[in-house]
């Protein structure tokens, strides 16, 4: 629900016939209401996990005879429709003699994650450990002939990493009864409840069973139960590990924390206990040629705008099939690491923050503290804070015991900032304070400031009146390389308004600039911007037909200039015109560039 603010702040904008959402119910990926479970503490505290995708796929490195595959290595079977016994022979050369549970274990430290989770078994079939359901294993059908599962899980507990399973356990596409080979085994005759007795299930209990306390089992894929199959067989593991956690993706709302889609980050602080998963390139199994790595500066500010939303970032590796991590992994992953060795009280064990995003950057927040996270360094070095109200005690760079001026006021606090700063990819600022500072992480008002470059306000931000509403749009770059973009929809006639109130700090010229996609039927519809009494009117332009299976098109689209000549509270409201028979776009933001 909104906070007191907000709820004046929406009373303040009555006349506009506002019928505002409640933005965490924007969101559907819901796991079951466990909040007594007694892993969710460590979990909800750890806030950065290793991910680690390590397969048959590894060994082929994104090429399937001789095509090479982008994207998704893991997916490279399907993808090729390679035969079951065909690509099942790929495991007789699959010997990943560079593997070492230590380095993998110490790496991972160094990188400051606080769990590790690794693919048991991936949709391709191939158990990475020692099973005794199946000889399609590491143990039995490879020429490495041991269990790496147990090296890692020993070495993890020994680093104090919490260690976890990902295991799918619908798709097999080895397994005649398993989901999602149709081109081995026709759909018609698979038994998937026989698919779950034989290997699903005593899979599960094997890994619950032989590798000491898990922190969680990352389930992927669901499919061919019922709900209360899905409670049935949770309950039955549930009796070997009480404090294993499952993952939301087991099906039917019966995870113990969410997990948002594949490189997916709401766009406002979501209650409960919830994760974001990413890769470090554009793929989760390895890919020999795909060399587009998140840089640490990357990296970092992932890691704090999640955390600022009061969510986990699981960061995915993928060894390549000798067992060794790409070298670009390690080194901006320990880079990462140095970072939080300085700044990881703004990280772990922190909860959302208090004050939405700001043109500098973002926040986080523990009992008595607020972290600045600062991205970027505005122009007059004064950084501004709105919304406290509780009495500020100091304000000092984290890592160092040297005070920084600043001034209350009501309306907000100012920080007078060195002339550089420690780090110029988030230099994180933490803020004592006494009483009870409000949460404002849902205030709609945005700031805007000359001291930036821009000002980019999220549609999600907007109050909406009449027939716009919210609209997650999901699409791919690559196969499996999926982007997520909340958009405002569905706005036809001019009751379908938008407003956006923003805090504007500087008289002068402002550029309006409307990103947004749009349809080609539905291009050359009008709309207007109005702001302090002026008003740009413009057509929507065409950027392409949205396939969820490719790249959605946006467009930076400078509508013009507009003139504010006194600062403070104003509302700029978008709107279609009468007379339009169609949709005028999805607008993903607002920019608002200062003309110097």
């Amino acid at each position: 629900m909104f906070n007191r603010s907000a709820l004046l702040l929406l009373l303040l904008f009555g006349s506009l016939c506002v019928q505002a959402q409640d933005m965490p119910d924007m969101w559907t990926k819901a796991a079951g209401n466990n909040t007594t479970h007694p892993g969710l503490k460590w979990f909800r505290d750890a806030k950065f996990g290793l991910f680690i995708h390590w397969g048959l796929y590894s060994k082929l490195g994104g090429r399937w005879k001789d095509s090479s595959y982008y994207g998704s290595g893991e997916w490279l079977m399907n993808r090729a429709k390679a035969p079951a016994g065909e690509y099942a022979a790929v495991a007789k050369t699959f010997n990943p003699q560079g593997f070492n549970a230590e380095e993998w274990a110490q790496t991972a430290r160094d990188a400051g994650v606080r769990y590790l989770v690794i693919t048991a078994k991936h949709h391709e079939g191939f158990s990475m450990y020692d099973s005794k359901v199946t000889d399609f294993d590491i143990v039995d059908a490879s020429p490495y002939g041991k269990d790496p599962m147990k090296a890692l899980s020993r070495a993890c507990r020994e680093k104090g990493i919490p260690f976890g399973f990902y295991y799918s356990q619908f798709l097999d596409w080895h397994e005649p009864d398993g989901g999602g080979n149709t081109w081995d085994f026709p759909k018609d005759k698979k038994d998937y409840q026989q698919y779950y007795r034989s290997k699903s299930v005593p899979q599960l209990k094997e890994l619950l069973t032989n590798y000491g306390p898990l922190g969680l089992v990352w389930f992927d894929m669901p499919g061919g139960l019922t709900p209360e199959q899905t409670r049935q067989m949770i309950d039955s593991l549930r009796i070997l590990q009480p404090s294993c956690l499952f993952s939301s993706r087991v099906g039917h709302n019966l995870g113990d924390y969410r997990d948002f889609g594949d490189s997916e980050v709401p766009p406002v602080p979501i209650p409960g206990a919830w994760e974001s998963i990413y890769t470090h390139n554009d793929s989760w199994g390895y890919i020999e040629h795909d060399l587009n790595f998140k840089s640490p500066g990357e990296i970092i500010r992932l890691l704090s705008n999640v955390a600022s939303k009061g969510g986990n970032l699981m960061l995915n590796v993928g060894p390549d099939g000798n067992g060794k991590w790409p070298a670009y992994s390690i080194a901006y992953l320990k880079a990462t690491g140095r970072w939080l060795d300085i700044y990881g009280e703004s990280i772990y064990g922190t909860t959302y923050g208090l004050i939405p995003a700001q043109p500098w950057g973002v926040t986080t927040s523990k009992p008595g503290k607020l972290y600045l996270h600062v991205w970027e360094m505005p122009a007059g070095r004064q950084l501004r804070v709105p919304g406290i109200n509780a009495r500020v005690k100091s304000v000092k760079i984290l890592g160092s015991r040297q005070p920084l001026t600043w001034k209350q006021s009501t309306a907000a606090t100012t920080i007078q900032l060195p002339v550089t700063l420690p780090d110029t990819r988030n230099t994180v600022l933490v803020m004592e304070y006494s009483g009870t500072q409000q949460d404002l992480s849902q205030l709609r008002t945005q700031t805007v400031s000359s001291d930036y470059p821009r000002a980019e306000v999220p549609a999600v931000w907007a109050i909406y009146n009449g027939a716009a509403t919210n609209k997650l749009f999901t699409y791919s770059h690559y196969f499996g390389d999926w982007k997520h973009d909340n958009c405002a929809a569905g706005m036809i006639q001019p009751a379908d308004a938008l407003v956006f109130p923003l805090d504007i700090q500087d008289a002068g010229d402002y550029k309006v600039v409307l990103d947004y996609a749009c349809e080609p039927g539905n291009a050359s519809q009008q709309g207007v911007v109005t702001l302090a009494g002026q008003q740009l009117p413009f057509l929507s332009l065409a950027t392409g037909t949205n396939n969820s299976h490719q790249p959605m098109m946006f467009i930076e689209h400078a509508v013009g200039i507009l003139h504010i000549s006194e600062p403070g509270k104003h509302n700029l409201t978008i709107r279609p015109v009468a007379g339009n028979r169609k949709e005028l776009f999805c607008l993903r933001k607002i920019i608002l560039q200062p003309v110097k």
